[in-house]
């Protein structure tokens, strides 16, 4: 067996050693330093807790909390209608931490008018989404704009925040072009 040196595989086989029986997946939710009624948040932050994350729902919740980013980004981007997505997903404030857009549901709304109004094929293909506590994690491809996102369109990731109702009300993203050219010929979505 390879000698263990990252410090989460370390912590693993400790536990695994001592007859924890705890795997990978409770490590990394913080199982070996919660006492066994606490609630299960991950041990890496913001998400222990004390950072961030306000509120962690059930499964049900978590759930719903997905469905509502979907609804929200697919409804403003993909059917050009960011007022129905945010009066419908939308909480009671929204923190922008995109550095080139204001916070603020009106800057969300006038910024999808207009490019959508300047890219009527503007769509995000949604591939991806995870939930953890009051966080939900998309990744997937924004096009139909080409000037702005280039032929092959953008890979993007976006974190939005949701309040204990599943409203949305704060978002952080990350876009890049697609290349052109992979050298392990896999998708970078």
């Amino acid at each position: 067996m390879g000698k263990l040196t990252h410090p989460l595989g370390v912590a693993t086989a400790a536990l695994v050693a001592a007859g924890a029986g705890l795997g990978i997946a409770h490590v990394a939710r913080g199982a070996s330093s919660l006492p066994p009624d606490a609630p299960a948040y991950s041990a890496f932050a913001p998400f222990d807790g004390s950072g961030e994350s306000t509120n962690c729902p059930d499964a049900e919740g978590l759930e719903r909390n997905k469905a509502n980013v979907v609804g929200y980004y697919t409804t403003a981007f993909n059917d050009h209608d960011p007022v129905a997505a945010v009066e419908q997903y939308g909480g009671d404030e929204y923190i922008q931490h995109n550095p080139l857009a204001d916070n603020g549901f009106d800057a969300f709304i006038g910024f999808v008018e207009s490019i959508a109004g300047d890219f009527p094929d503007l769509n995000i293909d949604l591939v991806r989404v995870f939930a953890e506590c009051d966080f939900v994690i998309t990744h997937g491809i924004v096009s139909g704009a080409e000037p702005v996102f280039g032929e092959l369109g953008n890979k993007v990731v976006d974190v939005f925040r949701l309040d204990a109702t599943g409203a949305i009300v704060e978002h952080w993203d990350v876009v890049a072009p697609i290349s052109a050219e992979s050298a392990n010929g896999n998708p970078e979505v």
